[in-house]
């Protein structure tokens, strides 16, 4: 069996959704906690504008877990509490990936199991890290150049920002037609002078760092699915 991950998208509308929403942070901990077959899990809120801001959006919400295989994350994320998520949700997407390369921790943990070799399709790229408080201020200060820097490029499919705690967990999620694009965007620009910081000045306490191959995906995001753009590229 491949190791498949599902990171899920919720979008909210209207007070009383979006109140529901935040409460679930908590009250979700425990139905995701006995879900049958999941793995590794969290839950995230988002930014606010393309999600990579300190400044949270009560509007977006995600789901990511693990599951020993492709069929079993379909159908437990279409189940249980993700199903009552979509209840709640104005719009929900899914992606399903399978791990290429991943290095570092989570929560003291290694969450992927790399299977998938090299492939020509399209990519997910994720990055976490818990950010040192004493450098809050320089990462955030870095950020809204590397956020205009993906929002204007045009081979990125999808991307997000995410995180557990405001401003101290961040995770950043990202969708390219192939690894030269990415790679492309990776190193250069504001983004490639960020992680020189990284490492010459250890600005995290903890990060990850991981690469997938994109399996398939459920439902839209803005009225469509982020990966259409792909097919048409």
């Amino acid at each position: 069996m491949t190791q498949t991950v599902s990171l899920s998208f919720f979008r909210f509308a209207g007070p009383l959704a979006r109140a529901w929403a935040l409460a679930m942070m908590g009250a979700a901990r425990l139905p995701l906690s006995r879900t049958p077959d999941i793995g590794f899990w969290k839950l995230c809120g988002s930014g606010t504008g393309e999600g990579f801001t300190p400044v949270p959006n009560t509007a977006v919400y995600a789901i990511l877990a693990t599951w020993p295989d492709a069929r079993t994350a379909q159908n437990r994320t279409q189940s249980g509490i993700f199903a009552t998520y979509q209840k709640w949700a104005a719009e929900n997407w899914t992606v399903f990936l399978q791990t290429q390369t991943a290095r570092g921790v989570w929560s003291g943990q290694t969450p992927f199991e790399p299977s998938i070799a090299e492939t020509s399709g399209p990519l997910a790229a994720l990055t976490r890290a818990t950010i040192k408080p004493r450098i809050l201020t320089r990462f955030w200060g870095r950020v809204p150049n590397i956020s205009e820097m993906i929002g204007k490029d045009p081979n990125v499919a999808f991307k997000i920002g995410i995180g557990e705690v405001p401003m101290l967990h961040q995770v950043t999620f990202s969708i390219w037609p192939s690894e030269q694009a990415m790679a492309g965007f990776a190193r250069t620009g504001p983004h490639a002078e960020a992680i020189r910081a990284v490492r010459d000045e250890g600005w995290f306490r903890e990060e990850l760092y991981a690469r997938f191959a994109v399996h398939s995906d459920r439902g839209t995001w803005n009225g469509t699915s982020p990966l259409a753009k792909l097919e048409v590229t």
